[in-house]
């Protein structure tokens, strides 16, 4: 054996030596498990009947557990309060992507231009005080987050956007047990700073609704209503000039008109009116016919590929989707407004209200998400736009959306695409933490995931074969979320 060949045998050995604990551990905690949990997925072993002071035999029972799993109608509540968790992934990635934009200015220059954060300030200071005014003296919450929220604008003020960047992420070092018991506290129908804040907004409202005109607020719902729908062919009529100029596929633009429009006509037809709904749907529909007929007739040649520009589509789509639903809601509050004024305007209930405990994790999601981790993504990517561009567009005239528009976002898309599909993967796969520690689960299972079905079947009942079959459902819906980032991330977006 010569000299080389030894020396590298000692390099081998030595590296294995070292990688040994690493191997161990993994296969232990990590390659096992998986394997084990495949076998349990395909058994009926439930810790109630398999134990050591029962002699009740461990069976193969095929598939059982998948078709039971599919059968029970409490696994396809769960997913779907998994998936409505997820409606808000877009807002949160738009208020990550405006915290970026933000901090990715220089904050002394800002108030040497225009003295905006000064401006802020002082606005802040007068709405607190207000709030004061009508009543919300005895809340000490109140006046800390007034003060910690002054603090920090006058804070970046004097040191820059610097302080402002730390200061934003910080909140992400918080355990987020912490964090949730701080959010339950804060949605407490009582004693919380929210009710506290909404009380006096109310109690003033209430006697305006009251007062105003008969059908005022049904006709402001069917104004909402018709902003969808004109929201809604806007951005199909845009789409399919995209279409046209070569920039979105067939296949894409029809999976768009489908996420857009199918949810808002089903939830219409559940909430609706049926003389509204009807000829709003129909509106709708003939009108997507239209666009769609001309499209695939006469231009779906021109187009590059049937999937075509399919990963930012979808993204802004799903985003329209999620501000046309919190705009139908809305309008469902503006038509039964009177009748809930003439009973008495009341605060949420919050978490233990089965119709607001999903909004409530929803918006404390919001609030974290603005200086997670998808914030720093984002500040990488701007930080690297290419200033000969944006250099370009100031001599062209453009001015800042048009350059946003057309210069920052999409040099943004790979980024951006990232940053949804491990949203989706982790909205899948997540809700459980702030489900244990804020609601249990509860009221009714209005907040109870598949992550939070899979604890509670495995650990709290013991059946542990059909919790494994639950996780490899929820394992293939990952997957299939993964594949479609090959599918569009590598080859659509980052064209």
């Amino acid at each position: 054996m010569s000299v080389s060949a030894s020396k590298k045998r000692r390099a081998l050995i030595s590296g294995l030596a070292f990688l040994t604990p690493n191997i161990i551990c993994v296969g232990l905690f990590t390659i096992f498990p998986v394997f084990f949990s495949i076998g349990m997925a395909f058994t009926n072993w439930d810790l109630t009947q398999h134990n050591m002071f029962k002699d009740v035999p461990l069976r193969f029972v095929g598939f059982d557990n998948f078709v039971e799993l599919f059968r029970n109608l409490y696994f396809w509540q769960y997913l779907g309060n998994t998936l409505f968790l997820m409606i808000g992934i877009p807002f949160a990635m738009a208020g990550s992507l405006g915290a970026a934009l933000l901090l990715n200015q220089n904050a002394r220059s800002i108030l040497r231009r225009g003295g905006l954060l000064l401006l802020a300030t002082v606005g802040l200071t007068g709405a607190c005080l207000l709030l004061v005014t009508l009543g919300m003296a005895a809340s000490a919450t109140v006046i800390l987050v007034v003060s910690v929220a002054v603090a920090v604008l006058m804070t970046g003020t004097v040191g820059g956007s610097m302080v402002y960047r730390t200061l934003f992420y910080m909140p992400h070092f918080t355990a987020g047990v912490a964090t949730f018991l701080l959010w339950k506290k804060m949605y407490d129908p009582l004693t919380g700073p929210i009710n506290q804040a909404l009380n006096p907004v109310l109690s003033g409202l209430e006697p305006m609704v009251l007062a105003a005109p008969d059908r005022t607020f049904s006709w402001l719902a069917i104004a909402l209503v018709l902003v969808i729908g004109w929201l809604a062919m806007s951005w199909i009529g845009k789409m399919r000039g995209e279409c046209a100029d070569g920039d979105l596929g067939p296949a894409a633009f029809v999976l768009c008109v489908l996420l857009l429009l199918a949810p808002l006509l089903f939830l219409g037809f559940r909430a609706m009116p049926r003389y509204l709904w009807f000829p709003l749907s129909v509106g709708a529909v003939l009108i997507t016919l239209f666009h769609a007929g001309r499209f695939l007739w006469s231009e779906r040649m021109r187009a590059r590929g049937p999937w075509e520009g399919a990963g930012g589509a979808l993204l802004l789509t799903g985003g329209l989707l999620t501000l046309s639903l919190i705009l139908f809601g809305l309008s469902l509050v503006s038509h039964h407004l009177p009748a809930m004024a003439a009973e008495g305007l009341d605060p949420p209930r919050w978490l233990v209200a089965y119709h607001w405990a999903k909004p409530a994790l929803m918006i404390m999601a919001f609030w974290g998400a603005i200086g997670s981790n998808n914030m720093l993504l984002y500040l990488a990517a701007l930080s690297n736009v290419p200033q000969d561009l944006m250099e370009a567009a100031d001599i062209d005239g453009a001015g800042a959306i048009q350059k946003f528009w057309y210069v920052t976002w999409p040099q943004l898309a790979p980024t951006t695409f990232f940053i949804l599909t491990m949203s989706v993967i982790i909205g899948l796969q997540g809700g459980f933490e702030m489900a244990r520690a804020m609601t249990e689960g509860g009221p009714a299972g209005a907040t109870t995931t598949l992550s939070y079905y899979i604890y509670s079947e495995g650990f709290e009942t013991g059946r542990l074969g059909y919790a494994s079959a639950v996780a490899w459902i929820m394992f293939i819906m990952v997957f299939s979320i993964t594949i479609v980032n090959w599918k569009f991330g590598s080859r659509y977006v980052n064209d």
